[in-house]
């Protein structure tokens, strides 16, 4: 009998620079064990310096694109990143329902590395009450909770409630809440899990890097990898988070570009 893979597929915009988007995602299915798809909702023009334009890709297209890979190869995970408008958000989301899919992760992509804005800011509304509620687990940083919820967040101290406020408000999704934008010199992540009703608190060191270029596509896509391999919850974040500062430590060591280089996806595979 032939052998079957792990499917993941991303549904999210390209970075010519290789990472982040769905280039990131992809090379991080591919080192967590999975085999990658993609759907590109964007063509952005991008480097490590910043975004100097977003291309979108029309609707239609997006959503043909997720169902010519469901329909033949299907999927045990979906990874979703950035999505620009409210019309693209509304079509992903009825898409997505149609094929009865649990393991989805949410990447609420608002703004880049660089700074730049990637979501328009009419579409928050319609990501935080539309389609959040409708994924197994989001992964904000600290300024997309902020967006999510309009309040702010200044203090390590704060996340595991606010984890679990923005769980509460965008119906009981489980929430991986970062911590990478605070100053602490020890990051400790908070997980709320909504299914078990328990928080988990993820550590790691701080790596003074400039090379933090696609973390938040790669820790995603991470979860989603492991989540398709018949992970729980728990241990896909744990081991996501593990793979991640693995490879923002291998990274570390590399220059590349100009601005945020990218982690080093493939740490484990390369001498």
């Amino acid at each position: 009998m032939n052998k079957t893979y792990r499917r993941a597929l991303t549904i999210a915009g390209s970075d010519p620079s290789g990472g982040a988007g769905i280039q990131a995602d992809l090379k991080t299915f591919s080192a967590c064990g999975c085999y990658g798809m993609s759907a590109i909702v964007a063509v952005v023009d991008e480097n490590t310096v910043g975004v100097t334009g977003v291309h979108p890709v029309p609707v239609e297209f997006v959503t043909g694109q997720i169902r010519s890979v469901l329909d033949d190869v299907g999927a045990d995970a979906v990874k979703i990143g950035m999505l620009h408008s409210s019309e693209l958000i509304l079509a992903v989301h009825d898409t997505l329902a149609s094929y009865g899919l649990r393991n989805i992760v949410l990447d609420p992509v608002m703004v880049a590395t660089s700074g730049d804005p990637l979501l328009q800011a009419e579409a928050v509304a319609t990501l935080r009450d539309a389609l959040v509620p409708a994924v197994r687990v989001i992964t904000p940083n600290i300024p997309e909770a902020e967006i999510l919820l309009g309040e702010k967040i200044t203090s390590q101290a704060e996340l595991p409630d606010a984890a679990a406020e923005l769980s509460r408000r965008c119906g009981g999704v489980s929430v991986l809440l970062k911590a990478g934008h605070l100053t602490d010199d020890e990051l400790i992540d908070v997980l709320h899990n909504a299914e078990s009703g328990r928080s988990m608190l993820l550590k790691s060191p701080r790596l003074h890097t400039r090379n933090t270029h696609g973390t938040g596509c790669t820790l995603s896509s991470a979860v989603a990898a492991f989540l398709a391999r018949g992970l729980s919850l728990d241990d896909a974040v744990s081991h996501a988070k593990d793979y991640l500062a693995a490879a923002i430590a291998a990274g570390s060591h590399y220059t590349i570009g100009h601005g945020h280089g990218p982690v080093h996806h493939f740490h484990s595979f390369w001498e």
